[in-house]
């Protein structure tokens, strides 16, 4: 699928990057981080890397992207650290959050601190492009395969039982969830 950057982008933005789209990839797993990169560059984007929150906000420190693609877990923190600082330092920048551990909350955290979509890994370098490009107005499609009812109140649980520091009690305190029926919830295999 082939997008023209005139007809999706914002004016602003194309003001601003002339023929070069500069993007920051912050990415821990560095295979992954390299493939996405490559793709990217494929795709017309200057491409910058960071493997660590760190990193990523020392790129975004030296020169703010029109662009970022930002992993939501990284080794040294959140990754909605470094697309807060990004929108700090260019308003008009477009970043998406990826992430292997899609919940709704967080999804909604991600678009109150400025980025423009949240994607779930694995992830196709077409997505990551479309999202970029992406007007505002434009009606995002629903997922294919969208996550089971099941499957979001998994992941919610998942989050709650990480925040609370793994402790069962606690977890099933903030649920209101019997602690056994939490206990057999997480032995379960996550659903699909």
């Amino acid at each position: 699928m082939e997008i023209a950057i005139n007809d999706v982008i914002e004016p602003n933005l194309i003001e601003n990057i002339g023929n070069q789209r500069p993007v920051l990839v912050v990415e821990d797993d560095r295979s992954f981080l390299q493939r996405l990169a490559k793709a990217l560059e494929s795709r017309g984007f200057a491409v910058t890397t960071a493997e660590s929150v760190a990193d990523g906000l020392s790129q975004v420190e030296q020169s703010a992207p029109a662009f970022a693609v930002v992993d939501m877990r990284l080794g040294d923190g959140n990754g909605l650290d470094v697309i807060s600082a990004l929108k700090r330092r260019r308003p008009d920048a477009r970043g998406i959050i990826l992430t292997g551990y899609g919940n709704i909350a967080t999804a909604v955290n991600a678009v109150k601190l400025g980025a423009v979509d949240y994607l779930a890994k694995p992830v196709d370098a077409d997505d990551v492009v479309a999202a970029l490009l992406a007007h505002e107005q434009t009606k995002i499609e629903p997922p294919e395969n969208p996550m089971s009812a099941d499957r979001v109140r998994w992941e919610h649980i998942q989050r709650i039982y990480e925040l609370c520091g793994r402790n069962v009690s606690e977890t099933a305190r903030r649920l209101n969830m019997h602690r056994r029926t939490l206990q057999r919830i997480l032995a379960k295999r996550a659903p699909r």
